[in-house]
Formats: C-alpha cells, sequence, structure tokens
C-alpha cells in the first residue's frame, strides 16, 4: 500500500493533466527499471499470533522504530510511525499489519535481489531481539479476521467502512492477505497497450504459479490461492480482469476514462482522510465536493485515487504486475525474473503477444475465476494452464540467456525461474506442496508451517 499522501500539488482544470501525468511515465528503453514490493506476516515466534501495533515489546510500532539504526526515517500519522522511508525505498504497513517493501527502481534483476536481501538482513536483526518472526504467504493460514490486529492509519478507517459494501471479502483483502509484485516500465503509449494486454492475458499463468494459500483458520480451504479468491469478491468496481484493455483504442486516455469513474476513497487535505467513499473522480472534478474538500482537485488527488484501483495489471507511470500470492524468501526475486523476462525482452514479448492474440476476453475471465482452485491444472482450450506455462517460461528464461547490456561476468540470471520452472513441469504448486504436509508430518496443523517457512 502507498505511503501517506501529500496534500499539495497543481489544481486539475482539465482532462488532459490526468493523461498527462500517466504519459509522462513513458521512458527510454536504456531507462527502464525494476520495482518489487513485498508484504509479509509478522508474528509472535511464542504463540503465532499476528503483532499489535503497540503495546508490548515484539510489536509493529517497535519494529518500525527498531529499523531506525539502518538510517530509515519514520513517516508518522497522527504521532504514529506508520511507515519508514530511506532513498527510494518505503516500508509501509498494510492494515492487518503486514509489512511491505517498496523497492527503488533499479537497473538489473541482481540489485533488486541485493535490496531483498538487505531489506532481510535489518528486519531480522530487528525481529530477533522481539521474538518476532516473518512469514511469506498469500494468506494468513491460522487467525481469523476478528485476531488481526488494525494499524492506526485513517484510510484503511474509511477503506473498511466501504469494503463491505462492495463485496463479502474485502476486509479479509486487506488484512489476511500478502502478495510480491514487480513494476516495470514502458517506452510510449503503444508499447504500454502492448504489455498491458500481454500481461493482463497472462497474469492468471502467474497466480498459478506462485499458488502459496491453501489454508484459513488452520484448515484447506479447498483452493490453492485464497488470497486471489479473496480478491474476486473485494470489490467488483475496482478489482480483476479490465476487458476494454484488449478493446481498440485502449491508451492512457481510456485509462483515465476509466479511473474517473472508479470510486474513491478519499480526500486528503490539512492532515486529514475526508470520506468521499463512493463518489466518482468524475464529480470530483466537476467541483461537487467543494464544499467537504474545501477547494479544487489536484493532482495529487488523482495520484493518490490511482493507488485506489486494484485490477489484476495496474497503470500508473509504470504498469504493476499484480497476480502472485507471496511467498519465501528465496522465491521473491522469481517474480522479477519471470515478467522483467516477458516484457523487457522484444523477442519475447512477440512471442507473448502472438501466444494471446486469439484468447477472447471470455476465455481470460474464465482463468482468472477457475486458476485460485484448480491453479495450473485449469482447464484451457484442448490442455491445461500447465501447458501454457511451460511455453511463457520458455520464452522468460530465454532472455536471461541472450547477450545483454547490464550483463556482468558470469551470473546467470536465469536460476531464478528454475523453481518456476521446476512447479510448471510437475504441476505442483507450492499450495500443493504444503497440503502433502499438512496431511503428512504436520499431522493436520498449520502450526509447522511458520517454522519451516518462516524467513
Amino acid at each position: 500500500m502507498s505511503a501517506p499522501p501529500v496534500a499539495s500539488g497543481v489544481p486539475i482544470t482539465s482532462r488532459t493533466q490526468l493523461v498527462d501525468y500517466i504519459a509522462a511515465g513513458a521512458k527510454p528503453r536504456d531507462a527502464w527499471r525494476i520495482g518489487t514490493e513485498h508484504e509479509k506476516f509478522a508474528f509472535n515466534l511464542a504463540d503465532l499470533r499476528p503483532l499489535p501495533y503497540d503495546g508490548q515489546p515484539g510489536s509493529i510500532r517497535a519494529l518500525l522504530e527498531g529499523l531506525t539504526r539502518f538510517d530509515w526515517q519514520i513517516v508518522e500519522e497522527n504521532g504514529n510511525p506508520i511507515a519508514l522511508k530511506r532513498g527510494d525505498c518505503n516500508i509501509t504497513l498494510e492494515p492487518g499489519g503486514q509489512f511491505e517493501l517498496s523497492g527503488a527502481p533499479l537497473a538489473t534483476l541482481y540489485q533488486t535481489c541485493d535490496e531483498t536481501e538487505q531489506h532481510l538482513r535489518e528486519v531480522k536483526s530487528v525481529a530477533s531481539e522481539f521474538g518476532v518472526g516473518f512469514l511469506g504467504d498469500g494468506f494468513n493460514p491460522k487467525w481469523p479476521r476478528e485476531a488481526i490486529p488494525i494499524m492506526p492509519k485513517a484510510r484503511y478507517e474509511i477503506m473498511r467502512e466501504y469494503m463491505p459494501k462492495k463485496g463479502k471479502l474485502g476486509l479479509d483483502m486487506m488484512l489476511r492477505t500478502c502478495t510480491v509484485q514487480v513494476n516495470l516500465d514502458f517506452d510510449s503509449e503503444a508499447d504500454m497497450v502492448r504489455k498491458f494486454r500481454v500481461s493482463m492475458a497472462l497474469q492468471p499463468i502467474g497466480t498459478a504459479l506462485f499458488a502459496n494459500s491453501p489454508f484459513v483458520e488452520g484448515k484447506p480451504s479447498g483452493l490453492l490461492s485464497t488470497r486471489s479468491q479473496v480478491w474476486l469478491d473485494t470489490d467488483p468496481d475496482r478489482c480483476g480482469i479490465l476487458p476494454f484493455v484488449f478493446e481498440p483504442g485502449m491508451g492512457y486516455e481510456r485509462y483515465v476514462d476509466w479511473m474517473l469513474d472508479v470510486p474513491m476513497y478519499f480526500a486528503y487535505r490539512g492532515g486529514r482522510y475526508i470520506d468521499l467513499s463512493g463518489r466518482s473522480f468524475r464529480d470530483f472534478m466537476a467541483g461537487k465536493f467543494r464544499d467537504e474538500v474545501g477547494d479544487e482537485p489536484r493532482i495529487t488527488d488523482f495520484t493518490d485515487h490511482l493507488t485506489t484501483a486494484f485490477p489484476e495489471v495496474r497503470l500508473k507511470r509504470f504498469l504493476e504486475m499484480r497476480g502472485a500470492d507471496g511467498g519465501p524468501w528465496g522465491r521473491l526475486c522469481a517474480l522479477p525474473a519471470l515478467w522483467v523476462g516477458l516484457l523487457y525482452d522484444s523477442v519475447a514479448l512477440d512471442a507473448a503477444a502472438e501466444l494471446i492474440k486469439d484468447w477472447t476476453v471470455e476465455e481470460i475471465v474464465t482463468l482468472r475465476y477457475h486458476v485460485p482452485r484448480h491453479a495450473l491444472a485449469t482447464p484451457f482450450r484442448r490442455g491445461t494452464l500447465q501447458d501454457v506455462a511451460k511455453r511463457v517460461l520458455a520464452s522468460a528464461r530465454a532472455h536471461w540467456g541472450r547477450p545483454r547490456r547490464d550483463r556482468t561476468g558470469e551470473r546467470d540470471e536465469s536460476s531464478f525461474l528454475n523453481e518456476l520452472v521446476e512447479i510448471a513441469e510437475t504441476g505442483r504448486t507450492p499450495a500443493q506442496v504444503k497440503l502433502d504436509e499438512f496431511h503428512g508430518p504436520w499431522n493436520g496443523s498449520v502450526d509447522p508451517l511458520f517454522r519451516e517457512y518462516a524467513y
């Protein structure tokens, strides 16, 4: 989730400003970067419970304050530390205390992996002093919603009130899910559209390969990606596959038009969040909420609003791949390896575009609907999603084997895809491995998961 907003910026006088804002994200190829974000559950090693925000030595607040020894700067809201900033990196809190690292935009995969490793060393150093562990999983495997502490962030109060009006599982999304995502660049509107279509169509493959959340409240959920299923019943106005991405005329303007009608959550003024939930940004621009907000909408209102849409692929000034469950530390570099291999390589991107060119929107939506339960075994045409995953991984892997200007020494980045290749070849997702352990050596308990899969 994004860091606290800044109540400033140029007043919005026309839709063109919003289009220009997104268009300004286009970069020449040599300026393309990799930005990786990942969330994780913090828990007490003694009883496996999620950490409260405050009130005990092992708390979310204590972790944030402890990390300042590594030159992280505290960001406060109403006197409470709710985020950290260091250079281009942020550590933020999801509503249920999930710790998120939003990494810097970096030039190479090895740099983003080094950043992840440094973060691991730092958080483990602080956590060890409080008897705290971290778990990468798509959905909290043990605790009910009522057992999850709420973080003191005002925007989350607005969301918690609004979510149940739109879907049954929005609060579970907020409190009990974790993801890993990668943010990637484009060099033009046409390049953005091509990458958007390819990544949106192939997002169910990413969900299947990273399916890692088979438990709810200590028992098998009947799903392989419970996290992914939760998103299907969160908010249809702002989530899922976006059919218009595949239609003629897709571009910056079409995405802006969609965002203008996505219901708002808030505006931020004078250090406080003003509840505008359910109302459109289009009406905000028409001056309908001026008395409540106190002035006209500003470009920072739009940048905040962009963060409140949750499609499978999200456009800001870059494209965000949002379909994967959180997972163990060793798999965090696999996601950028997959999507960089597909979208930053012209040969791989051509192959992916050719692969999906005759897929219908109905087929893609159907894949999205079935993949939480069946993952790679999801039927597709005359085969399964496993067949598609093998082809996709072959294209991504080929990218890392081709000569590139950013390659140094003998390092082979394709090794980050090895686990995904094995998953695709065997058809056994991380969730299925955990289910076997649950029914075998774990003796019907998820408690060993916190030990064996902790960071």
